[in-house]
């Protein structure tokens, strides 16, 4: 699949190497990056495409930030920070993954992704496991620094659209305790926290929770 063809099917929900050039100091990364690196085949045929131009983003993954540094959760939050106050898309002000593997080693790969725009319907409320039973061999949960990556790059790309405005998506990793990694909800319904991009960890059951008895 060539690049302009995929671009015709995608349309605004295509993220290439022009795309990604035009707003690159924006996002940190360097457009010499691209520009001196032969671009990935695109992995996805036409038909793949054509059912998912409504409701995916094909989008170029760049590994480095423009100093030279990791596309890491971590690097990316320093760069957009963690104050709606100061600037905006921003992080939510949070620091209890500041030391976890999946956000200070885990990195995008100089390859394509194609990721979901939206919450499937049917999977409210179902716990993760769940839901990852049910998917075929081809499909996954996003990492999390892919969705973070997506999330600031589809914003300004798409001049000031917000991915999972109200909405929390599971993610394929897990922190040191095993537990599953969630990310999004920029901004509270309730309006009592203030914007950002959220990142949690959803707690499973493990042998030292429980419950005692009051006597009532």
């Amino acid at each position: 699949m060539n690049l302009e063809k995929a671009k015709k099917i995608m349309n605004i929900n295509f993220i290439g190497p022009d795309e990604l050039n035009k707003i690159s100091d924006k996002i940190n990364i360097k457009d010499y990056f691209i520009n001196k690196h032969k671009i990935p085949r695109i992995p996805y045929n036409e038909d793949i495409l054509k059912s998912s131009a409504e409701d995916f983003i094909l989008i170029l993954g760049i590994p480095y930030t423009k100093d030279g540094k990791k596309m890491t959760i971590i690097n990316m939050r320093n760069f957009f920070g963690f104050n709606p106050l100061k600037k905006e898309p921003c992080f939510y002000n949070q620091d209890w993954y500041l030391n976890e593997f999946f956000s200070n080693k885990e990195s995008l790969k100089f390859k394509w992704y194609l990721i979901k725009k939206n919450i499937i319907k049917e999977t409210r409320g179902i716990e993760p496991d769940k839901i990852k039973y049910k998917l075929n061999k081809s499909e996954n949960f996003p990492s999390a620094v892919l969705s973070v990556y997506t999330f600031f790059v589809y914003y300004f790309h798409s001049k000031g659209k917000i991915l999972w405005e109200n909405d929390f998506l599971w993610c394929r990793d897990k922190d040191i305790n095993g537990d599953r990694i969630y990310v999004g909800r920029y901004k509270d319904p309730e309006k009592i926290n203030k914007n950002g991009f959220n990142i949690h960890r959803h707690l499973s059951i493990r042998q030292c929770y429980g419950a005692i008895k009051q006597i009532i």
